[in-house]
């Protein structure tokens, strides 16, 4: 059981010690004695003491089933081997630790956007202050990052989500001019990281659709 939850806890995406711990929380069979280290990608990276029971039996002529309780240490790194053997430790004292939900991040104001972002009639100039007003005026939540762009009579707008590096990122795109004004979230594939998806140029130019 301990190695199966090094296993699942094996990956390549940095994650801080009480991330590793609130994901060793969620494995059935093992309980959460001791989270050390800072992150993944600092130090020696992230232990995790787990603690996991079996069955034994004592006795021959008249075997009696008990159960056997065994702590482990299972080291969190990317330089962590697949299957890798955790080590047996001696459980620490004091019950399991519990995690705390992670934050739910802030949602992207699609709708609020669409409606308030100024429509500017063919022929029209578009006012780049006044974009900036209309974001202002949304009082987004701080860890919303807005950017602003203009091109070519037009003006591009992203808002984002800082992404982890390895998830697709969080981000609307918006693009007003003149006679027409457009909202939008980019596909997945774009909002990979390295794609380009959530930028405020692929709000002015929007890259093809994958097929």
């Amino acid at each position: 059981m301990a190695r199966k939850a090094g296993e699942r806890l094996n990956s390549q995406r940095p994650r801080t010690a009480a991330e590793v711990g609130r994901s060793a929380s969620g494995i059935d069979g093992v309980e959460i004695l001791r989270v050390t280290g800072t992150s993944t990608h600092d130090g020696d990276s992230v232990d995790v003491i787990v603690r996991t029971s079996g069955s034994a039996y004592t006795g021959r002529l008249d075997p009696e089933e008990v159960t056997v309780r065994r702590c482990f240490a299972v080291r969190v790194s990317p330089k962590s081997e697949w299957g890798e053997d955790p080590r047996n430790v001696d459980c620490p004292d004091g019950p399991p630790l519990t995690f705390a939900p992670p934050p739910e991040p802030p949602r992207l104001p699609y709708e609020d956007l669409r409606a308030k972002l100024p429509r500017v009639p063919e022929g029209g100039l578009v006012d780049e202050a006044e974009v900036r007003r209309t974001l202002a005026a949304l009082d987004l939540h701080p860890a919303i990052r807005t950017e602003v762009k203009a091109d070519g009579g037009r003006v591009g707008v992203l808002l984002s989500v800082k992404g982890n590096g390895f998830d697709p990122q969080d981000c609307l795109l918006a693009r007003v001019g003149p006679g027409a004004t457009e909202v939008w979230v980019p596909p997945r594939i774009q909002r990979m990281p390295g794609e380009g998806g959530c930028t405020v140029g692929n709000a002015l130019d929007p890259q093809p659709a994958p097929h």
